[in-house]
């Protein structure tokens, strides 16, 4: 505000046409200039030896260079808004800008505010860099050299923001500077695991990452198709355990077993017990520290198999599978680091002369392990899990630095949420704290203490939603994009994929394609420690991917199909549904499932819509047909239906993620009212506002929903207008052979089977307290 204050008083004294011409033209013009009473004092000015040069080459060679007050002043008019000349486009941008903060209500949704085209991802991509770099402060210890090159922003605070640099723990936090003496329990611990040879090699961290593939190996993985087995846990359900190698000894669930024979790191022993105890039943006391679900889960992870697990939700279990990832990836960022600490020590003793093969123990690059989340408040969750489980004792406190301003960035203000928002459960859970969707942020740890804003080459693990991995790996022909810092990355973990589905799936894509490659530069590595795999280009096939959804989709499945390497294999859970979400519809409705064929699924699309204009449209154009609600999952499809309504002169309105509150308002009364005959509503709407749709007699869902809760949850919005015609209600589905998941969740596996393989092609169910 100071900086503010200060251009108002510069330019207080000058007109209108002043301010105009100052800010074209770098300064006031010849005829207004006002000359000053009081002169001002001679400098006296020393030329240099090569003066004759021009002034921009003498610029640029100049490393400090003193801010002349004109500039001074045509930064703060540039910054200021109060430049009269562009008051009403000033007062315009301000007034969307309040329209699109109200818009959001509090309520999660972070998209952009207006569709162009098909540009609005790329748009939102940019307007919340250019909104992050701007404030946030994550982007601060990214700025580094040898961060990862992140752009500037031309604000003038960003000075401020350039400053923060966590230089002054680089040396306590450095691997290469550090020795296991330093940390006497790990020194103990070291010294018990080399008393017991037998204890070290079943370690599964020593066990994954000394294995030393060869070329037929690789080549098989990369080549062969994989070989399934089938196998049920009590918990967990039905797994299915595939892999491209030599069959691996069947993993059977362990019923109970002690947190010592996990081969936790030393610390983790004795906290994760008193971490995880509130999720524990009272009722039923237990020796385990786990529960059945995360016995499971962990029995998996700790093998270091990729792990597909699709049931997660944030209401129930969510909490569960956060912690039980957490021990996982610190417990394996405290192993590398003792191992590379103590090696330290081990060649810092040997004589001189002597080099051995014996301490490849680290990879191209720093980081370890890549956290995809959502939203920062779920990196706050797991920063707080790391530091709970740290922390010995309450006495014992670890030093973690920023921590202040990490929770100023990464928390919320529980005041900022209206008291008078209904929404559902999952919604409130899903959508709990600070949403921002654009961060990222290096966490280092080393000597009982943890670093955050950490530079990318300088961390242990990175936390990271896709758009902030999206914005610092750029694209191609970018300048300034960098992604060396995920050639070795050893563990990557994708929390809650299927809010990726309503966010932008092209950032997760994209960093798949991005990850464990060989990086362009050395960052000054040691290549005397670096493993051989790594050398060989041969991380990913070493790389761990554990990946948690609400749900099973294509998408998220070819994520795991297609973009995982392990040589441990693969675990994923496939448990069918046996009763969908159409069996908690409690209205009485009939509802008529229509198949479309389609003889390819890139043809779906084109094929759908050509089916719904000839078959379905026709029957609802009558005026009978009135107050009919359109579901549509897709963006693209959106538009496609929205121009051929306009082009058809159809009565309908529109709501889309994009539009504006004040439009939502007028399409939601214009089709309470029946004034519009037909509302197009998408899902990503739904997903992002959960709003309550007034007035729905006639339901079409263009295609299943990707949520299978939303279709039970659209169908019983027609109780919301009580207006005693419940029995002309009716929801008609398209759906083709290529929906079969997606219907599965709705009516059922067994329903499933029996739509996609009959001859028919329409098939009804009716719902409802009489049926």
């Amino acid at each position: 505000m100071g900086k503010r204050r200060g251009g108002s008083e510069l330019t207080r004294g000058l007109s209108k046409r002043q301010r105009k011409h100052l800010r074209q033209f770098g300064e006031q013009h010849p005829v207004c200039d006002r000359v000053s009473g009081r002169p001002e004092a001679t400098q006296i000015c020393e030329l240099s030896d090569n003066s004759d040069k021009s002034s921009a080459e003498s610029d640029s060679e100049t490393e400090v260079e003193q801010v002349s007050v004109y500039h001074k002043l045509l930064a703060t008019l540039k910054a200021s808004p109060e430049s009269e000349s562009e008051e009403e486009e000033d007062e315009s941008e301000s007034e969307e800008a309040e329209e699109s903060e109200a818009e959001l209500d509090r309520e999660g949704s972070q998209e952009p505010k207006e569709a162009v085209g098909g540009e609005e991802e790329q748009n939102d991509v940019q307007e919340q860099e250019e909104e992050v770099t701007a404030k946030d402060p994550t982007e601060q210890a990214l700025g580094q050299e040898q961060a990862d090159g992140v752009e500037t922003s031309c604000d003038p605070n960003h000075g401020a923001i350039e400053e923060f640099t966590d230089v002054k723990h680089e040396a306590e936090f450095s691997l290469e500077t550090n020795f296991m003496e330093e940390e006497s329990g790990d020194c103990d611990a070291d010294k018990r695991e080399s008393n017991s040879s037998q204890a070290f090699s079943e370690d599964p961290f020593k066990q994954h990452m000394d294995k030393e593939l060869e070329e037929k190996e690789v080549e098989k993985i990369s080549t062969l198709s994989k070989t399934s087995s089938q196998s049920k846990w009590p918990r967990l359900g039905q797994l299915t355990f595939s892999s491209t190698l030599e069959k691996h000894t069947t993993l059977k669930p362990d019923k109970e077993f002690n947190v010592k024979q996990l081969y936790l790191h030393k610390p983790l022993e004795s906290t994760w017990p008193k971490v995880n105890k509130h999720f524990l039943s009272a009722s039923k006391p237990s020796d385990s520290s786990f529960t059945p679900l995360q016995r499971e889960l962990f029995c998996i992870m700790n093998t270091y198999r990729d792990l597909f697990y699709p049931e997660r939700n944030a209401l129930t279990n969510g909490e569960e599978i956060r912690h039980a990832y957490c021990l996982h990836a610190l417990n394996h960022i405290l192993k590398a680091n003792a191992q590379v600490l103590s090696n330290n020590a081990k060649k810092r003793d040997q004589k001189p002369g002597t080099d051995s093969d014996d301490y490849r123990d680290q990879g191209l690059t720093r980081p370890k392990v890549l956290m995809i989340v959502p939203f920062r408040e779920c990196a706050l969750r797991i920063v707080h899990i790391f530091i709970s489980l740290l922390e010995v004792s309450e006495k014992r406190k670890i030093d973690v630095s920023n921590k202040k301003r990490f929770k100023g960035e990464f928390g919320s203000d529980p005041d900022e949420k209206p008291p008078n928002l209904k929404r559902p459960e999952d919604y409130e859970a899903v959508f709990a704290g600070n949403i921002d969707d654009h961060f990222r942020i290096g966490v280092a740890i080393l000597q009982k203490s943890m670093r955050l804003y950490a530079p990318f080459y300088s961390s242990d693990i990175i936390i990271s939603s896709p758009l902030g991995m999206r914005t610092i790996i750029g694209t191609e022909g970018e300048k300034k994009r960098d992604f060396d810092f995920l050639s070795s990355i050893e563990m990557l973990i994708i929390d809650q994929a299927d809010i990726y589905l309503m966010q932008n799936w092209e950032h997760v894509l994209h960093l798949m394609k991005h990850i464990n490659l060989l990086p362009l530069d050395s960052h000054g590595v040691d290549f005397s420690r670096v493993r051989m795999p790594n050398l060989h280009n041969w991380s990913k096939y070493y790389r761990q991917t554990l990946l948690f959804s609400a749900l099973q989709d294509p998408q998220i499945n070819s994520i795991f199909n297609k973009h995982c390497f392990n040589y441990m294999g693969q675990v994923a859970v496939r448990n069918v549904p046996l009763s969908g979400s159409i069996s908690r519809v409690v209205v009485q409705l009939p509802h008529v499932f229509r198949r479309i064929e389609a003889e390819s699924l890139t043809s779906v699309i084109d094929t759908r819509f050509q089916f719904f204009v000839d078959k379905v449209l026709p029957e609802y154009r009558d005026a009978i047909m009135s107050h009919t609600l359109i579901y549509v999952p897709s963006y693209f499809d959106y538009v496609r239906l929205r121009n051929y309504f306009k082009k058809e002169e159809l009565n309908f309105t529109h709501i889309c993620e994009y539009t504006k509150k004040a439009g939502i308002c007028r399409a939601r009364r214009s089709f309470l009212k029946g004034e519009k005959q037909f509302l197009l509503l998408t899902e990503r709407f739904h997903f992002y506002k959960r709003y309550t749709i007034k007035g729905i007699r006639n339901l079409i869902f263009y295609e299943l929903p990707t949520y299978s809760h939303f279709y039970s949850e659209l169908c019983n919005m027609m109780k919301a207008t009580d207006s005693g015609v419940d029995a002309t209600w009716t929801c008609t589905v398209l759906y083709s052979k290529y929906d079969a998941q997606k219907l599965a969740a709705v009516v059922g596996i067994d329903r499933t089977a029996q739509m996609l393989q009959s001859k028919k092609s329409v098939h009804l169910f009716v719902t409802g307290e009489n049926e």
